[in-house]
């Protein structure tokens, strides 16, 4: 079984809980992604999405200089280990809705894996696309 550890992405990009959402979105914009964890030192306090950035303050006419990742992230984080299988990190994506999982070990993150990540792996890709069609479904507008 292949695990997290063999695909996900080791050198990442973080953001620090006092950082402005500028920082954030300019990290976004150099990585090409649409989320960033947010960290104190090492430890995964949150994850800050293009979204969040968006709805609560783009939307809201607010100073994005001004707006700290605080302020706008998520503190619901879903994690996994290096040692998580690869079939059981799709599942976690597709059950909770979303493309990134950061990766901890000893409550420190050393990774990220990210959905593409699984897609590349040619032997999960049906996985990989099942979990992204559940994530895409549940995730549009109904309007």
């Amino acid at each position: 079984m292949k695990t997290v550890s063999e695909i996900m992405t080791k050198d990442i990009k973080v953001c620090t809980p006092h950082d402005s959402v500028t920082s954030a979105a300019k990290i976004m914009r150099d990585i090409e992604c649409g989320s960033v964890p947010v960290c104190e030192g090492k430890e995964v306090v949150g994850i800050i999405t293009d979204r969040d950035i968006v709805i609560q303050c783009v939307a809201e006419g607010k100073d994005s200089n001004s707006v700290h990742c605080h302020d706008c992230m998520s503190t619901d984080v879903v994690t996994c280990t290096a040692d998580t299988d690869v079939h059981e990190c799709a599942r976690m994506m597709a059950q909770h809705q979303i493309r990134r999982i950061p990766v901890v070990e000893n409550g420190e993150i050393v990774g990220i894996i990210a959905i593409g990540d699984l897609a590349r792996e040619n032997i999960y890709i049906n996985e990989a696309g099942d979990a992204l069609s559940d994530i895409s479904e549940h995730s549009r507008y109904d309007h």
